[in-house]
């Protein structure tokens, strides 16, 4: 082979371990590097093998196949040390620099004796010498050998040495330094040291291939146990996209594994073990098998604690597993894993932490996180008192404290009856207290209480008290029309009605008995009115509601259950008023209902009707008012909402508060609904819609890796016949901005793609237009010229048919500059951006365009003569004649000054735009040797912005290119 052949051969060979390491990590690339190598053998040049050894290794070492190398590696070193002149500057450093992966890379093989780590350590520090580096590497790698083995007194020295010697080439980037220092002091309980030495990484002023994927995985339990929530769980949804397809993550991937199962998402942490399956059984990298097998052991004991442990899970293929089993087998595993790490260091440290993690409790119960979750044990339930033997002294004071409950209309006044019913088996009851326990053994049956309805009124008649045995015998009608049999209720209830009517006019029984009756009665009328548009029925059921409050008004006193039955009337004329158009009538009427029931001391009744008002001054306009009563309803409810009712009100505050703008508390009542949607069963239908809100406001709040993650949880469960077809387009076109924030730009062009699809079939074709316009954007971004072509020539079409000009001109300079990238493509490209122009002319030759549009014209046509001096300056071939140059670069400062000439008919509303295309057309005319004008053009900028030194950023920028432009022209001839 020539030596033009070798070097174009190294140079294909060099190109080829470019493209190799920006495929994804894992035994693929691995096996490319191999084939490299073998390549790179046969062309008889070191510098290429040394290359692609180190290519090797590299690719090695980020992979779960860490044990391999160490071959390379050790080719590398004795290359080194028979030619080192065969090394050039670059790959002298890079030989330096892996000396650390060996040392990190031993300490994670417990086959390599400690003693050979040792040794290492001695080479490592001999050679850094040598080459004239700072020890700070060399300390650092004894800090880690002492901190694994857990010789704690010299991990302090070699720490403390670290930190002291000098930084220099040859140190861990900022961010992996800072990573291992926060951790050391997590490791000794100083949490709040370790996320103030991880903070700078976390706020992204440190980064690299690792990082901050790293520390969002070990932030985790630190956060957790200071009660900051609302960071980890941010850091936990950040740090899982980063670490998802980062095969070499796997001690990361089980931070967050094991942060589920100690904040209650078991669920989602299952989810998390059936993603990596590989996990399990990839043996490269002992060290994180070992921290990822006493993960799942912790996890699969949380489970089996929940119950019942014979659940399946997802564990090593060829197999299926339960909780238990998979909980015993990673146990061992973990044990074996560690005791081989200790017999190599000869301490008992590694095994000692493997047991503690294993062992862990849940630092929180449940940290709702946004994304789809399924329960891995059943909601708490209220638990009814425990069962009492029935010895007499006992059962008179349960009976006492059920009455209590019931009369003053306590929730668990069902429960508190049934304990007395248990309690009171082979007891011989008085009539009345055996009522009692019919009564609400009946209320909690339904329908199916209607017999046990009936027996307590046959008691309390035999108790003496007729008008509660009539009271019985409506609560029975009631439950009926409950089940749909409204007319045989009405006919039920009639007779009760009658017969307590003629004893309380006989004052043969109370007003509680009596209004008991009415309000079964208006209850059902109701339940009339909510089945039949007849006005009439309107009118019985306000008649009945009015005559319950003719009855009770003025006579509650101290009686709870009256002042209920008060607040419960004004609630039905409420919604007879809501039902009849006036809207201010039954905001009224619901506000006063819901006062009543607190004022009652039983706000717990109040919230459905806050909920109700809420509608009702969301439909008048009074956001306010909507506010209040969502935030009361919440409030009132307390431990007594049921968990769909907390979901709808956290979800209907969310929008409101959203829409105020206050987007960090929508977030928080958005993430809140989707937990209570889960909670309830209902993830799929509320719990999605709530994700989707939630996505939003942390897109609104820049928080793009959040939501992004809660976004994508959203999709499966959105459908566009539960949700419809607008709010699964913009969840999709939310998550593509998201990933296009996030440097996804191929995902992000799929996702706005979907939604442009969908959004074609709409009559209104803007949103179909503006998503194939941002798809081309990120196909662009992507890589995918061909393809971003197409989506913006389809982009441009639609902004035709909607007379949008400006979508139309700003696709056609898209598309230019894309065709500038193409071979031979500066012609199509001045043809498109000709194209702009002249598009921008003809709108403004319509003369039906207002001033203001006019004026927005005027602005996207500078904006295009600016664009088309650049392109044209950009688009002059390196080997082109000097003439030629001179005659684009003509063109491309008449461009320029036409832009300059646009923007100064704007005035002062495009003053920065005008600036910098003075300063363009300066640059164009200092590159065609006519300095005179270029210093005008810097003059020109200075003139504009004036003398004041407190001007904006821009204007200060534009300033100093001025001053640098004119000290460059000013000793040129003109």
């Amino acid at each position: 082979m020539s030596g033009v052949e070798s070097n174009a051969a190294f140079d294909a060979l060099r190109l080829a371990m470019a493209e190799n390491a920006e495929e994804p990590e894992g035994p693929a690339r691995n096996a490319r590097a191999e084939q490299l190598l073998a390549e790179a053998e046969k062309l008889n040049i070191p510098l290429a093998v040394i290359e692609a050894l180190g290519h090797q290794l590299k690719v090695y070492n980020y992979s779960s196949e860490k044990a391999k190398m160490f071959v390379p590696f050790a080719r590398l070193l004795r290359m080194w040390d028979e030619r080192p002149e065969d090394f050039d500057e670059y790959e002298t450093h890079s030989l330096h620099w892996v000396f650390k992966w060996m040392t990190a890379g031993m300490l994670d093989q417990p086959h390599i004796p400690l003693a050979a780590m040792e040794k290492w350590l001695g080479e490592m520090e001999h050679r850094y010498r040598l080459a004239g580096h700072s020890e700070r590497a060399v300390r650092s790698a004894e800090y880690s050998v002492a901190a694994h083995v857990g010789d704690l007194e010299r991990a302090e020295r070699a720490y403390a040495a670290w930190l002291a010697a000098d930084r220099d080439g040859m140190a861990d980037c900022h961010a992996c330094e800072l990573h291992e220092q926060g951790w050391w002091q997590s490791q000794h309980g100083r949490d709040e040291e370790a996320l103030d030495l991880w903070a700078p990484v976390l706020e992204g002023e440190f980064t690299c291939a690792h990082e901050p994927h790293a520390v969002l995985a070990s932030s985790l339990k630190p956060l957790l146990r200071l009660g900051r929530l609302d960071e980890a769980r941010a850091n936990h949804l950040r740090g899982f996209r980063l670490v998802r397809s980062m095969e070499s993550m796997r001690g990361a991937y089980a931070d967050h594994v094991e942060f589920c199962a100690l904040s209650g998402n078991e669920a989602r942490a299952l989810e998390l073990l059936a993603e990596r399956p590989a996990y399990f059984t990839d043996d490269g990298h002992p060290r994180s098998r070992l921290d990822f097998t006493a993960v799942v052991a912790l996890l699969m004991d949380r489970l089996t604690e929940l119950g019942p442990g014979d659940r399946p899970v997802p564990g090593p293929a060829g197999r299926s597993w339960t909780a238990a089993e998979l909980a015993a087998h990673a146990r061992e595993e973990a044990l074996a894993l560690a005791a081989r790490f200790d017999q190599r260091n000869g301490t008992t440290h590694v095994s000692e932490r493997a047991r503690a993690r294993m062992a862990q409790r849940p630092l929180v119960e449940r940290l709702p996180l946004g994304v789809r979750a399924v329960r891995t044990a059943a909601a708490p339930v209220p638990v009814s008192p425990a069962p009492v033997t029935a010895r007499e002294p006992d059962l008179p004071a349960l009976v006492a404290e059920a009455r209590r409950l019931s009369d003053t209309l306590q929730p668990n006044a069902v429960e508190a009856w049934a304990a007395v019913a248990r309690a009171a088996e082979g007891v011989e009851l008085d009539p009345r207290d055996r009522a009692e326990i019919a009564d609400h053994e009946a209320m909690d049956r339904g329908p199916e209480g209607l017999e046990l309805f009936e027996r307590a009124a046959e008691l309390y008649a035999e108790a003496g008290d007729p008008g509660e045995a009539l009271a019985a015998r409506a609560r029975a009608a009631y439950v009926r029309a409950l089940a749909g049999e409204v007319d045989t209720a009405l006919a039920a209830v009639a007779g009760p009605y009658d017969e307590v009517l003629a004893l309380y006019s006989g004052d043969d029984t109370g007003v509680p008995q009596t209004a008991s009756v009415l309000m079964s009665r208006a209850r059902i009328l109701m339940r009339r009115v909510h089945e039949s548009e007849d006005e009439a029925f309107l009118t019985d059921a306000e008649s009945a509601v009015r005559e319950v409050l003719a009855l009770v008004e003025g006579r509650t006193g101290d009686d709870v259950r009256l002042a209920a039955r008060v607040a419960e009337a004004r609630a039905m004329l409420a919604e007879l008023a809501s039902r009849t158009g006036d809207l201010p009538g039954a905001t009224e009427l619901f506000t006063r209902a819901a006062a009543g029931f607190v004022a009652a001391g039983v706000p717990w009744f109040a919230v459905e009707y806050e909920a109700r008002l809420a509608g009702l001054l969301h439909h008048l306009g009074d956001l306010d008012g909507t506010e209040g009563a969502l935030r009361a309803a919440l409030e009132h409810g307390g431990p007594h909402l049921e968990a769909v009712g907390r979901a709808q009100l956290h979800l209907q505050l969310a929008e409101v508060v959203g829409g105020r703008g206050l987007a960090e508390e929508a977030a928080e009542h958005a993430l809140e609904a989707a937990h209570w949607a889960d909670e309830a069963g209902e993830g799929p239908t509320l719990g999605a819609l709530a994700r989707h809100q939630l996505g939003g406001f942390l897109l609104r709040l820049g928080r793009w890796a959040e939501a992004a993650e809660v976004l994508e949880s959203a999709l499966p469960d959105l459908s566009a016949e539960r949700h419809g077809e607008g709010t699964v387009v913009q969840t999709q076109w939310w998550l593509g901005d998201c990933l296009s924030e996030l440097g996804e730009h191929r995902e992000a062009a799929e996702r706005r793609l979907q939604a442009a699809e969908i959004a074609r079939q709409w009559p209104e074709q803007h949103d179909h237009a503006t998503l194939a316009h941002l798809a081309a954007e990120s196909l662009g971004a992507a890589g995918l010229p061909v393809e971003a072509d197409r989506a913006y020539a389809r982009a441009g079409a639609l902004w035709r048919q909607l007379d949008n000009v400006h979508g139309l001109v700003r696709s056609l300079r898209a598309r230019a500059w894309l065709a500038l990238r193409a071979e031979d493509g500066a012609g199509a490209a001045r043809a498109l951006m000709a194209d702009a122009v002249r598009e921008c002319d003809v709108a403004l030759g319509d003369a039906r365009a207002d001033e203001e549009a006019r004026r927005r014209l005027v602005g996207e046509l500078g904006h295009t003569h600016r664009q088309f001096g650049d392109l044209l300056a950009r688009s002059v071939p390196d080997d082109a004649e000097d003439d030629a140059i001179r005659a684009v670069l003509e063109e491309a400062l008449a461009q320029v000054v036409e832009a300059v000439v646009v923007f100064a008919s704007l005035g002062d509303d495009a003053l920065d735009a005008r600036t910098g295309a003075e300063l363009a057309a300066g640059w164009l005319a200092a590159d065609l040797s006519r300095p005179a004008e270029a210093a005008a053009r810097a003059r020109a900028v200075l003139d504009a912005y004036g003398d004041a030194d407190g001007a904006d950023d821009t204007a200060r920028t534009r300033r100093a290119e001025a001053e640098q432009m004119l000290g460059l022209m000013a000793g040129q001839d003109g």
